[in-house]
């Protein structure tokens, strides 16, 4: 357990790149549309290009053929997890500092369980209690975001993350029935492709492309600056390729839902990471009152859940 804790809290902090850079490329200018469909295009080409360097070319076809003997249970999935998820995610940034965004995000916390619960698992309630402290904390924050902002801009920087934090561990738990699972309606997948950390980050990046080529056409956006594209391939580095991969690896090392909402739970480190980033490199201000308590209460209650697994385990 303490194994896929830390790997969750690596992960944690390359994906915290996410919330700053995507506020400065909003404070910019820059579409949000752009911001999130170009990771995803860079992290396709990356993924692929680093299965061929590693000398692992036949996973890659394994990958495409994966994708076409699945291809609607792929794109489905690849559309929930990664094109839901990341869009409104980027979208909120328009509209609320990073770290707002990202203490919002721990709403996931409390869509996790309710996900295990739509797959049938069991679902451990010991948490229950503590992860009623991160909605607290969570609710402190949006109340402060209320008091700077207008109510509009409030909620526009907070309903959409609602709805990705639940977007995301659906995508996840349909990846992870698809190699554990024995949902009937869920395919089974080659062992090859989904025991392979970057193979499983590939086919789900595969999955998603159809969903940014809509949206995009749909939107319509003006062309990104050459500022974003650098900002874009950054995030797609470190959050896409890199926290991606170890997330994705310390999921599927866990074999129960104790271990599984242990590895989510770690992603409320997200929140003081993000926090000191957009202080330390976009100038921002450090929260009032009501937002540093709804931060340590955030974080207060990840502490507390994780070792309520732990204790657990």
């Amino acid at each position: 357990m303490t194994r896929l804790i830390l790997i969750g809290i690596c992960s944690a902090l390359f994906f915290s790149s996410t919330f700053v850079l995507n506020r400065a490329m909003s404070l910019q200018g820059g579409h949000w549309i752009w911001t999130a469909g170009l990771r995803y295009f860079y992290m396709f080409f990356m993924l692929s290009l680093w299965l061929v360097l590693a000398g692992k070319s036949r996973l890659l076809k394994g990958v495409f053929s994966a994708f076409r003997s699945n291809w609607c249970f792929w794109t489905m999935a690849g559309s929930i997890g990664f094109g839901v998820f990341y869009s409104l995610l980027t979208f909120s940034s328009s509209f609320a500092p990073g770290w707002v965004v990202a203490t919002t995000w721990q709403s996931t916390i409390l869509a996790t369980p309710l996900v295990l619960l739509l797959f049938g698992k069991r679902v451990p309630m010991r948490g229950i209690v503590f992860t009623a402290l991160i909605f607290v904390g969570i609710v402190l924050v949006t109340c402060e975001q209320a008091s700077a902002a207008s109510i509009r801009q409030t909620i526009l920087g907070v309903v959409p993350v609602l709805v990705a934090a639940f977007a995301y561990p659906l995508g996840n738990q349909l990846i992870w029935e698809a190699r554990h699972g024995k949902i009937a309606r869920i395919p089974e997948s080659s062992s090859a492709v989904l025991d392979d950390s970057v193979a499983r980050v590939l086919i789900m990046v595969l999955g998603s492309i159809p969903f940014w080529i809509i949206l995009t056409l749909c939107v319509q956006p003006p062309p990104p600056s050459g500022g974003q594209l650098i900002n874009t391939a950054v995030v797609a580095v470190f959050s896409g390729v890199i926290a991606t991969t170890l997330f994705y690896k310390a999921r599927h090392l866990a074999t129960t839902p104790f271990e599984l909402s242990a590895v989510d739970a770690t992603q409320s480190a997200e929140v003081i990471f993000s926090l000191l980033g957009e202080i330390l490199f976009l100038g921002g201000a450090w929260p009032g009152a009501a937002g540093m308590v709804g931060v340590a209460l955030s974080l207060v209650g990840l502490i507390l859940y994780v070792r309520s697994q732990t204790a657990a385990d």
